[in-house]
């Protein structure tokens, strides 16, 4: 499963969010500002995409960058 970390009032979060669905994956959405120690490691990076062997993609990123993270 795949999540990305973001915030509800971020506009490039939104952008990756839509990058996603456009590719058709599945993902979780995790805002960072309900945590603190989530908000201390992201809040400044994101958004950022974690994948289950938590190698992570951090914005910016296109579709094709998605693609080859994602495969």
């Amino acid at each position: 499963m795949l999540i990305l970390y973001g915030t509800s009032a971020c506009h490039l979060c939104e952008i990756a969010a839509d990058l996603l669905r456009d590719a058709s994956l599945e993902f979780e959405e995790a805002d960072v500002s309900e945590s603190d120690v989530l908000f201390e490691r992201y809040g400044l990076t994101i958004p950022v995409l974690k994948r289950e062997d938590d190698a992570e993609l951090n914005w910016p990123f296109d579709a094709a960058r998605l693609a080859a993270f994602v495969s």
